[in-house]
């Protein structure tokens, strides 16, 4: 019984240390903006805004070549430069739109991007999803 107390008492001070830390991760980073998911529908009226918005595609090179949305740059997100060359190249004022085949690789960059201070917008379903509505792909 005695033994049952003591480790009682060891799991109660542990959680009680763990959880006392005067910052979380969250708190010392800076604030990052959710990434937002969004329908063909909606991603075609935010990526209209070409003044404001930036539209990538970050799939491979074959299957960029294979179709991509019309004014759509290409960086593939699977190489290691992919943030530095987001940063480099592009605004923070602007809102960065990405895509890729299936939607996973594309939202894997928008929170990348996110995390960096970019305003991200995934395409769910990614270009099979914009092609499965019917939207315009150019090769």
């Amino acid at each position: 019984m005695k033994y049952i107390f003591y480790i009682i008492m060891l799991m109660a001070i542990a959680v009680g240390v763990t959880s006392c830390k005067s910052e979380t991760k969250s708190e010392q980073q800076q604030e990052v903006k959710a990434v937002r998911q969004v329908d063909c529908d909606e991603f075609e009226k935010i990526i209209a805004d070409k003044n404001r918005v930036v539209l990538i595609d970050v799939c491979s090179t074959e299957e960029f070549n294979a179709g991509h949305l019309k004014g759509a740059i290409h960086i593939d997100m699977r190489q290691n430069t992919f943030r530095k060359k987001c940063e480099e190249q592009f605004d923070k004022s602007k809102t960065i739109a990405l895509y890729c085949r299936n939607g996973f690789r594309s939202s894997t960059a928008a929170r990348i991007l996110s995390e960096a201070g970019y305003d991200a917008v995934n395409l769910k379903g990614g270009i099979n999803g914009w092609k499965e509505a019917g939207k315009e792909i150019v090769k």
